[in-house]
């Protein structure tokens, strides 16, 4: 049992371990219970399931502090909070996404479902990447904090613009070099069908090529969301389970985010905001104070302020707006 305690990756194995059973005990009842059978979701169950997920990730924070202790805990919290606010934007293009192959409510959830399962590993490769390259050249932590301050800066002074998902250059490829039906079938991602000479092979559906694309759209957002969390701390264990929590609720939330998105328009203004300070601090920590970590709790109360007047602003400045569907 030694194994259990040793070192990885800066923490204890079992630590990681505990966070692999929780992820696939909440992944299994998830979909082996509450969505054993494809159904649309309603707003009222979304909000149900995202206030569940959000007191699993809340109470893991608290084990955090019990186990680690406060500080790690209050740079859990920061990163689970910054990376549920910029997956409102993420939600805005998966929605999008959906219905351009005009996949039906039904089977979105299980859509969701394969695509974070995805992200899971694919952040995990990315974090495991940064981490490696903060550990042997703190100076990309400089690159970090340039970046973040250089994104958000763009975001208060760019216009919103949709993606072109036509034109994406994976559907183009998979289109090129794999058969891919015009038809939906149900929730299956690949099918058997007749070619030219009367053979059975196989084809992909349309709710395949939306997976793709999901999958990419999220690691263009991890572009941001990645080296924020690396600017509060460089524990791994904190930068991924922090931003795995908030991936995982996002499914819940997205049917209750979808139908409102449009009344977040504003909150992008507090997130370049949000981005600006947390490249911000980096440099203020190593120039100003000396090299002396910033209060992690001012941090933490800083990024909630700016997150709860985005959203507060948004929904006063479009009340009375509908929600669409």
């Amino acid at each position: 049992m030694e194994f259990l305690f040793m070192d990885w990756l800066g923490t204890p194995a079992w630590f990681w371990l505990a966070f692999a059973a929780v992820v696939l005990l909440l992944t299994a009842f998830d979909l082996g219970v509450l969505h054993k059978d494809d159904k649309e979701m309603g707003i009222a169950e979304s909000l149900k399931l995202s206030v569940f997920y959000i007191g699993i990730a809340m109470a893991f924070g608290g084990w955090i502090w019990w186990a680690k202790g406060s500080a790690p805990a209050i740079d859990y919290y920061t990163g689970y909070f910054i990376e549920k606010a910029l997956s409102i934007d993420n939600v805005f293009v998966i929605s999008m996404i959906f219905g351009y192959f005009a996949v039906a409510p039904k089977y979105q959830y299980r859509a969701l479902l394969w695509g974070i399962l995805a992200v899971i590993v694919l952040r995990g490769l990315m974090i495991a990447g940064g981490a490696a390259l903060v550990a042997h050249a703190y100076w990309v932590m400089y690159l970090f904090a340039g970046f973040l301050i250089f994104t958000g800066i763009k975001m208060l002074f760019t216009s919103d613009h949709d993606p072109d998902i036509g034109n994406n250059a994976a559907i183009r490829w998979i289109s090129r070099h794999m058969r891919v039906t015009k038809q939906h079938h149900a929730e299956h991602f690949f099918v058997k069908e007749h070619n030219s000479n009367g053979r059975l092979v196989w084809a992909a559906t349309p709710l395949f090529l939306a997976l793709v694309v999901i999958n990419l759209a999220d690691l263009v957002f991890a572009i941001d969301s990645v080296p924020a969390i690396f600017s509060i701390t460089t524990d791994t264990f904190i930068v991924y389970t922090s931003n795995i929590m908030a991936i995982l609720g996002l499914r819940a939330l997205y049917f209750a985010l979808a139908a409102m998105v449009h009344r977040f328009h504003y909150l992008k203004y507090a997130l370049a905001l949000v981005l600006v300070f947390i490249g911000g601090k980096i440099l203020i920590a190593d120039f100003v104070l000396g090299g002396a970590k910033f209060p992690p709790l001012l941090s933490l109360g800083i990024t909630l302020a700016l997150i709860a007047g985005g959203v507060g602003w948004s929904l006063w400045k479009t009340r009375g707006e509908p929600a669409h569907r």
